[in-house]
């Protein structure tokens, strides 16, 4: 099944400052994480966001806090965005079926929260170059239980390409140009 802006949703699952340093490949995640956001807004796709315990572990990474907004973003406790009553009351209002998470640490959070999802009925999608944890391995192992789960795994490009759709859209020619390089 493709990806459909119209029915999708992007989650970005606790990329806080004070997290990152610990995170494999920390300034390439959120990198990529910024590119689907914007990618989102091209697309016209809702962004939401979750953070674990802020009060204790900070707030999302000051690039990504400013694009998303404070008020797409929801403090947690459960490892699973979905299980956070403010999350899930957003995420219903939004009434999306498809979801496009990014977002660490791959081995908690995203899992739990994809799978969880996936519980709900929802189709998801994990972005695998959009995803980091402590270490590499709890990633690629992340991975493959998703996969095995049943959770499609795409790339960035990918989902911009079936956002967009067409080469003849209005939104392609700034895709090809400011997201393809």
């Amino acid at each position: 099944m493709l990806l459909d802006s119209k029915q999708s949703i992007l989650v970005v699952v606790d990329v806080q400052a004070r997290l990152l340093p610990g995170v494999q490949d920390n300034d390439t995640l959120v990198k990529h994480c910024d590119w689907l956001v914007r990618l989102a807004e091209l697309a016209e796709v809702p962004v939401i966001g979750s953070e674990q315990y802020p009060q204790g572990l900070g707030h999302t990474e000051e690039s990504l806090l400013a694009r998303i907004g404070e008020a797409n973003l929801y403090g947690k406790t459960t490892f699973s965005c979905i299980d956070d009553e403010g999350f899930a009351a957003r995420f219903e209002q939004e009434g999306r079926q498809q979801v496009v998470l990014c977002g660490m640490e791959s081995q908690a959070c995203v899992l739990q929260s994809a799978l969880r999802l996936k519980e709900t009925g929802a189709e998801v999608f994990v972005v695998a170059d959009a995803i980091s944890a402590r270490n590499h391995r709890d990633t690629e192992i992340t991975l493959r239980r998703l996969e095995q789960a049943g959770v499609t795994l795409v790339t960035r490009e990918m989902v911009g390409f079936e956002w967009i759709r067409r080469s003849d859209a209005p939104a392609f020619k700034t895709f090809s140009k400011d997201f393809l390089r």
